[in-house]
């Protein structure tokens, strides 16, 4: 988890921002049938149509942006079918990840959470705030808890003292928000996450951190097939 003074705008919705690493992935258009009408969209689209929002790449103001809206979306669509978000993130910004959090906490519709590939450092506080006994974990998902650290930073020594504060005050609200999910005190919590802890999917659903381990991902009902 980063907390920094310094923005990394994605720029463009197909990019693949991974620490330092900036690659450009090609998102396929499909072809999206309504009835007798038929269009092409881009995959992403489509899946949103069935509900399905994913938090991939590394979380940032601009990733956090567009999640939020695609939450915000689905509840005013229908205010009590699930919504289905997959993780796949090495973490980033604590700030863009609780902004994540609180819409999908105040949302009427429950949101189930699926680890597909990684969920770590400020992925892995998004994916447990999943609705409860509707957090998944693929089987070879894995998960990494640890404190947030400073990025970036250039200041005076009092300007330092201050983003510490601040840093050790959102830390806070991280581990508040693994206590509340996981069921463990916030002492044991901040004590896991002084160091890298690395858990694989037997281990997060021991930790309380997932409800199940799934080998297939389930059918939803609000899956709309082509043509409907």
């Amino acid at each position: 988890m980063i907390l920094s003074r310094s923005e990394h705008p994605l720029g463009n919705a197909v990019r693949h921002d991974d620490d330092d690493d900036h690659d450009w992935v090609a998102v396929p258009l499909v072809v999206d049938k309504r009835g007798k009408s038929e269009e092409l969209v881009d995959l992403y689209s489509r899946m949103l149509r069935d509900r399905v929002v994913f938090v991939g790449g590394a979380v940032s103001r601009p990733m956090a942006q567009v999640v939020t809206a695609q939450l915000l979306f689905l509840a005013n669509e229908d205010p009590k079918a699930e919504v289905s978000m997959y993780v796949n993130s090495p973490g980033g910004s604590i700030t863009d990840g609780l902004a994540i959090i609180d819409t999908m906490r105040s949302l009427p519709c429950p949101v189930a959470t699926y680890i597909v590939g990684q969920a770590a450092s400020m992925a892995s506080v998004i994916a447990c705030c999943g609705a409860k006994g509707r957090r998944f974990a693929l089987r070879h998902a894995e998960n990494l808890m640890h404190q947030g650290r400073i990025g970036g930073f250039e200041g005076q020594a009092t300007d330092l003292e201050i983003f510490a504060r601040q840093m050790q005050r959102i830390e806070d609200v991280c581990n508040r928000l693994y206590a509340e999910a996981t069921g463990h005190p916030e002492s044991k919590i901040a004590e896991d996450c002084d160091r890298d802890l690395w858990l694989d999917a037997q281990e997060m659903l021991a930790y309380g951190l997932i409800d199940r381990i799934i080998e297939r991902m389930p059918e939803a009902p609000h899956i709309v097939r082509p043509g409907a």
